[in-house]
């Protein structure tokens, strides 16, 4: 009898199943995130060609209020609330008061397009304090004194947008634009712990040999500079102080991004992203300079920070954290990339051509909107999926 040997595969692992969307705090900020950028942003642009008009907030203020307050500040949580719980060995938010703080998050972005000026301006000063709350708990149970600050930045914040609603409702003489500084002063002081942190490490594990570098009184310039300049906005500083301040921090962050040699990761997508976005800091704080001597455009200093660094950032720690955390590769695949590099055309476009093309204003905003939200919409789309389902490795997270 002819006997047929039959070679057998192995089976192939099941994909995890289950939701998992309140299992660990990036899952839901990033996804929340991610579509919100890619919506926002184009009702802006249709508030900035005249076709839409905000009931409470003008364009221009709702524009900049929900960059800082909706989008970057959703990821700033989420991506504390999942390094928090690693630092410390506590948990953070999970399930019920999770789902509970994006909630709050959600009921904010609504509530600030609607006439109802005090109850907006009650949400959106609370997210942040929640957040800030839940962080302590298991910062102060675990003794991390180390990162106490993060607490204290989430507090500054929650103050900073309510102070630019007490200024839109007329209760404090504060203008509302200046309390938008300093959120955006408060954001750029975290782009730079951060990236201080996690740029040169990821740079030396994904690039063998590059050799990244952090020199002690570099960090401490650096870091040191920025918060003057915050201090400098939140006093109303004049100008030629401004200006110093911004120029010196231009030098020392230059000079910190090129000890982390940026050059050896161009083979690298899920590195260079980060180390392209944040070129755009030094570059903000040279506009700062160049807007305090009145030779530029302030705009153009505010989008260099909010398109090319946080936009950057964001979009390639995104894409890393859930990875990392899901027990996928840590590697960006075509479509990560393609996210990247739509991110970036879109600071060039909105940054650099209406310096160059002062007439192009109106095309470079609108081209920039719609590249911004392509990029985001593909993380959305792309991540939905790892967000919302468990770990691969099966572990909690």
């Amino acid at each position: 009898m002819k006997q047929i040997l039959q070679i057998q595969q192995p089976p192939r692992s099941a994909a995890p199943r289950g939701f998992a969307l309140w299992q660990l705090g990036f899952r839901p900020f990033y996804l929340l995130a991610s579509v919100f950028a890619a919506g926002s942003i184009l009702l802006w642009a249709l508030q900035f060609t005249g076709h839409l008009a905000a009931p409470y907030l003008p364009g221009p203020l709702w524009h900049a209020h929900e960059m800082l307050f909706g989008f970057a500040l959703a990821v700033v949580v989420g991506f504390l609330f999942t390094a928090g719980q690693a630092w410390t060995g506590q948990p953070t938010p999970t399930g019920g008061r999770l789902a509970a703080l994006a909630a709050l998050w959600f009921a904010a972005r609504v509530l600030v397009l609607t006439p109802w000026g005090w109850a907006s301006a009650l949400a959106n000063t609370a997210f942040p304090l929640a957040a800030a709350a839940a962080l302590a708990v298991p910062f102060v149970r675990a003794g991390n004194r180390r990162n106490y600050f993060f607490i204290a930045l989430l507090v500054l914040l929650g103050l900073a947008s309510l102070a630019v609603h007490l200024g839109q409702l007329g209760v404090l003489a504060l203008p509302a634009w200046a309390a938008i500084q300093v959120a955006l002063d408060v954001m750029l002081f975290i782009l730079c712990v951060m990236g201080g942190r996690v740029i040169p490490m990821f740079t030396n594990n994904g690039v063998p040999g590059a050799g990244a570098q952090r020199r002690a009184w570099i960090e401490k310039l650096a870091l040191g500079s920025v918060l003057a300049l915050l201090a400098a906005d939140a006093l109303q500083a004049p100008a030629w102080l401004v200006l110093a301040i911004a120029a010196l921090a231009a030098i020392a962050h230059l000079a910190r991004w090129l000890l982390w040699h940026p050059w050896t990761t161009v083979h690298t997508p899920l590195v260079w992203v980060l180390h392209l976005a944040y070129a755009w800091i030094p570059v903000h704080l040279a506009l700062r300079a160049c807007a305090a001597a009145g030779v530029l455009p302030a705009s153009a200093a505010t989008h260099a920070l909010t398109v090319g660094a946080i936009g950057g950032l964001v979009i390639g720690m995104m894409t890393r954290t859930a990875r990392g955390h899901t027990a996928r590769p840590l590697r960006a695949d075509r479509w990560d990339t393609a996210a990247y590099l739509l991110v970036a055309a879109a600071a060039v476009a909105r940054v650099l051509v209406p310096l160059a093309l002062p007439s192009a204003l109106l095309t470079a905003v609108l081209c920039s909107a719609l590249l911004w939200s392509a990029g985001f919409a593909l993380y959305a789309v792309r991540y939905f999926g790892v967000l919302t389902r468990p770990r691969l490795d099966g572990k909690p997270g």
